[in-house]
């Protein structure tokens, strides 16, 4: 397999993105075991792997529902303006708004989608209408409720830790 900048990641190491993307906490030598490697030069490739930026890092994925933070919702964002100024100033603003779990900048009607977690939806207003609603250049939003989560993945395509 051939990544987007040229480098080539050989059947082990893709095991080993594989392993980790289902357990990232799985025991080095239990994935050298998986990929069959012995432990050093497994965690020789684990550390060129994060190296090389194939890794982003390793992380607790905390339980939203068990935090009071059961209210998900979409928010689609329309700018008044789509100049390179205008989404660079959007951008780092949305950063720094906690209960934004996601943003996307979006092609079709409208130009961000955004996915906001709160407590209930009088948090949500709140965050909407004083947070979202004041960021650079938005002219209107749209919210989508979620009623239900049906899949939730984080860290990549087969992540274990997903809900369900």
């Amino acid at each position: 397999m051939k990544s987007k900048d040229g480098s080539k990641l050989d059947q082990i190491d893709q095991k080993i993105l594989k392993a980790l993307d289902r357990d990232g906490r799985m025991p080095i030598t239990e994935l050298a075991s998986l990929v069959g490697l012995s432990k050093t030069p497994c965690q020789l490739r684990l550390k060129r792997l994060v190296a090389e930026g194939y890794i982003d890092g390793f992380r607790a994925v905390l339980n939203p529902s068990k935090m009071g933070l059961d209210h998900v919702a979409f928010a689609e964002v329309k700018l008044t303006n789509t100049q390179e100024g205008a989404l660079r100033a959007f951008n780092a603003a949305v950063k720094k708004i906690p209960e934004v779990e996601e943003c996307h900048m979006i092609a079709g009607r409208f130009d961000y989608l955004l996915k906001i977690r709160t407590s209930d939806i009088r948090r949500y207003r709140h965050v909407l209408g004083e947070k979202v609603s004041d960021l650079p250049f938005v002219a209107s939003t749209s919210t989508n409720v979620a009623m239900e989560t049906v899949k939730e993945n984080w860290g990549g395509p087969g992540g274990k830790a997903g809900r369900s």
